[in-house]
């Protein structure tokens, strides 16, 4: 098994996580943290439909599409 070293953001996630009290506090914590990312994605596909890259049309292609990455057997 290879070992990894933890980042600087890994890093203050544990901290932070770890000086949770409860598990109310774990889930604030994480929702917290989904809804930074929310916000982050969001921006980029406004960013994306603003300049063009991303449409309709595109969007009907993709809908269409199987992306998930096939299993080896």
């Amino acid at each position: 098994m290879e070992t990894k070293s933890l980042n600087q953001a890994q890093l203050c996630l544990l901290e932070t996580f770890a000086g949770a009290r409860s598990e109310e506090e774990v889930d604030e914590l994480t929702r917290v943290i989904r809804d930074y990312y929310d916000r982050k994605l969001e921006d980029e596909l406004e960013r994306l439909w603003d300049d063009g890259t991303l449409d309709q049309q595109r969007l009907d292609e993709l809908r269409g599409q199987h992306l998930r990455t096939p299993y080896k057997a």
